[in-house]
């Protein structure tokens, strides 16, 4: 199976924008988020074998998997053995979630130098995903991110459910503000904000952006993570680019889901983010061409199309 030749988005970098950043980190997701929800066992081999792809293609952040415990996550129980495969690429980063201060160690003793801690927005969601209260997972974090930043080691928080929760419904824009200072506060330094189970609409993201700067969080800080279940993934990434964010969290081939949130689809494919990138001139350093190459061959591997809009029009 190859990728169609055909060219990229013509650019154009509208003069009336200018609050689009010039460049835009894209820190993909697939080999953790998008593998963790497969329900047949991804071989060792063949993950290290996508990330190698996945490194060749040009992406800065490749999150490589997480150090839970493998009665939670069974297809995340070869994280030891995917950290020391790695054929690292000077200047990529190569973050893992940690779940609590067990997980950190184990990652620690493999040596990553990134690590992220999952947290809730809402207290259903921190039940069912952490075991813990809403209130209680910080007191559990707090350890996590001081034993990591002592170690040099850089802290990303991931809060979830942030535009609402299939227990809970709406989120109040309040709490998810709250949570968030919370997490940068205890000393993480970048947070994402989820839209786990992909309800979203960007006037959504706009508002819950628009708080954090009233908050004083610097939208520098501010990275996004959306899910495709409502097909709103691309409009939401451009509203939150609008309002300055220049992280965006991204699944090749649009892999992925929540083990924990039955309703969350994929992930935003990270050739659809490449492609409308292209199109408004925002640098991003991706050759979409190897990336899709990846994806087509992970589709093969793992037995089922990629939805990717972007894949199904270049792969042949």
């Amino acid at each position: 199976m190859g990728v169609r030749e055909i060219g990229l988005p013509e650019v154009t970098r509208s003069p009336e924008s200018p609050e689009l950043p010039e460049k835009v980190t894209i820190w993909e997701v697939g080999p953790r988020d998008g593998l963790q929800n497969e329900s047949g066992a991804v071989p060792t081999a063949v993950k290290l074998e996508f990330i190698n792809r996945l490194n060749a293609a040009g992406l800065p952040v490749v999150e490589t998997t997480s150090f839970v415990h493998p009665k939670w996550v069974p297809q995340l129980s070869d994280a030891a053995e995917v950290v020391d495969g790695l054929a690292r690429k000077p200047g990529v980063r190569y973050p893992v979630l940690v779940p609590n201060e067990r997980g950190l160690e184990r990652a620690l003793s493999s040596g990553v130098e990134d690590v992220a801690i999952f947290a809730s927005a809402t207290e259903s969601f921190a039940e069912r995903n952490l075991n813990s209260r809403f209130d209680d997972q910080f007191a559990m974090f707090r350890p996590v991110v001081r034993k990591a930043v002592e170690a040099g080691v850089r802290v990303r928080g991931y809060l979830s459910m942030v535009f609402g929760d299939p227990w809970e419904g709406q989120v109040s824009v309040d709490r998810v503000v709250s949570a968030g200072r919370r997490l940068l506060e205890m000393g993480c330094d970048r947070l994402s904000l989820g839209d786990t189970i992909g309800v979203a609409t960007p006037g959504q993201v706009e508002a819950v952006l628009r708080a954090f700067r009233a908050a004083d969080v610097p939208v520098g800080r501010i990275g996004v993570h959306f899910h495709d279940t409502y097909g709103q993934a691309l409009a939401n990434t451009y509203a939150a680019l609008r309002m300055g964010v220049s992280t965006v969290d991204s699944s090749a081939g649009g892999l992925g889901g929540c083990p924990y949130a039955g309703s969350a689809t994929g992930n935003l494919a990270t050739e659809d983010l490449v492609w409308m990138l292209q199109g408004l001139g925002i640098e991003h350093g991706v050759d979409l061409k190897m990336l899709v190459d990846a994806s087509t061959w992970m589709e093969e591997q793992l037995g089922k199309p990629s939805p990717s809009a972007v894949v199904k029009a270049l792969a042949r």
